[in-house]
């Protein structure tokens, strides 16, 4: 039930890549027009807490990646939630390395701003390096077993609401040797 639910996160998290992401990385690149012109600053060189356009972007960007993350470094988390995505993004930059034409061939949606974006993430390397850190949960053979409870403490006669040694009488204090004892000969130094 664990990998069914790590294969539906492993398409939203697809989804997020393919649509929040790239729509947000897209937005992020374009440059800047004021008034008619091309600006060289994002915002005019003002404070880019105010573009909302910015902050919009960056939210997307940021979103897809914290879910990602929490994706990858969940141990309860099946590793086919962020290793799926991950294979295919790899899947696609290799394509992109053998073959440019095909790889931007077999992007969907390419005239929409989902499509450049992930034209544009394709090009900058950004999903290779997505990949890369996706599928490592993959390899980690823990990621793959169920986690285990602890085992009861009524497994070994211990009630579980009440201290390990219950009866104190069977220990005594410690008495600290101040010298060497009677029956022992002082060392020779």
């Amino acid at each position: 039930m664990r990998h069914l639910i790590g294969f539906a996160l492993a398409l939203v998290l697809a989804a997020a890549v393919y649509f929040a992401a790239a729509w947000g990385y897209l937005r992020l690149l374009r440059v800047p027009v004021v008034n008619g012109a091309a600006a060289t600053l994002p915002a005019g060189g003002g404070s880019l807490l105010h573009d909302k356009n910015v902050l919009l972007a960056f939210a997307a960007v940021a979103g897809t990646a914290l879910f990602a993350g929490v994706c990858i470094a969940v141990p309860r988390i099946s590793p086919l939630a962020a290793g799926l995505p991950g294979l295919a993004l790899l899947a696609w930059t290799v394509l992109y390395g053998v073959n440019v034409h095909r790889a931007v061939h077999y992007i969907p949606l390419k005239s929409d701003a989902f499509g450049t974006g992930f034209e544009a993430m394709l090009f900058n390397g950004v999903l290779a390096a997505a990949g890369l850190v996706m599928i490592v949960p993959l390899f980690i053979p823990s990621r793959w077993r169920r986690s285990f409870r602890p085992v009861e403490a009524e497994q070994y006669g211990v009630q579980p609401d009440s201290s390990l040694l219950s009866d104190w009488t069977e220990t005594t204090p410690i008495s600290p040797q101040l010298g060497p004892k009677p029956s022992e000969e002082p060392p020779p130094w």
